[in-house]
């Protein structure tokens, strides 16, 4: 079962949380408002008082109401090897190839060990045998040309590159904001 997309009141994305998680939110009267059609329904017990079945729709989008965790404010997602695989598609900087998971690596641009940083401008996405030929020189000193440059994704990026099955709701939801130069459009 998918996740749900739970935001800020004023749309910001702060994390996928689980149904039940969400479920809780609906309960607590803590969800602002929703986007999307309903896409599943928890059912609960019956009330004494009306003798109705409970019931919460959750949708794939939920605003929350009340403070907003300081890691929904970080100017720069985390960085990850599978967030920067799919944030280059996969593709290797160097040779344009097409790789599966366990056949790439992260490849920093300079090398970390001649002050290179462990940081989105400085990494990209590099096949084995191209990073172990690139070693530890710049791709100038190594006379290899990257093929495409690194970017920090955005916060909806962010989302996007985590790797949830993701519901069309909430995929136009996030792509909507995210920038047109950005790889995940095309």
């Amino acid at each position: 079962m998918p996740d749900v997309l739970q935001l800020d009141v004023s749309g910001r994305p702060q994390a996928w949380i689980s149904l039940q998680e969400a479920a809780t939110l609906y309960a607590s009267h803590a969800v602002a408002w929703t986007l999307g059609q309903a896409f599943h329904i928890m059912r609960g017990g019956m009330q004494r008082s009306t003798g109705r079945l409970s019931q919460i729709e959750l949708h794939p989008i939920i605003a929350v109401r009340g403070s907003i965790p300081s890691r929904a404010w970080r100017t720069a997602p985390a960085l990850t090897n599978p967030k920067l695989f799919s944030r280059d598609r996969h593709l290797c900087a160097y040779c344009g190839h097409h790789f599966g998971f366990d056949a790439l690596t992260r490849e920093h641009i300079q090398p970390v060990s001649r002050g290179g940083h462990d940081a989105w401008m400085n990494c990209i996405t590099a096949c084995r045998a191209c990073n172990g030929r690139k070693g530890n020189r710049t791709p100038e000193e190594a006379r290899m040309s990257l093929l495409y440059a690194p970017y920090v994704p955005s916060l909806h990026e962010d989302m996007i590159l985590r790797g949830r099955r993701i519901l069309a709701d909430q995929m136009e939801f996030l792509l909507a904001s995210v920038p047109r130069s950005s790889r995940l459009h095309g």
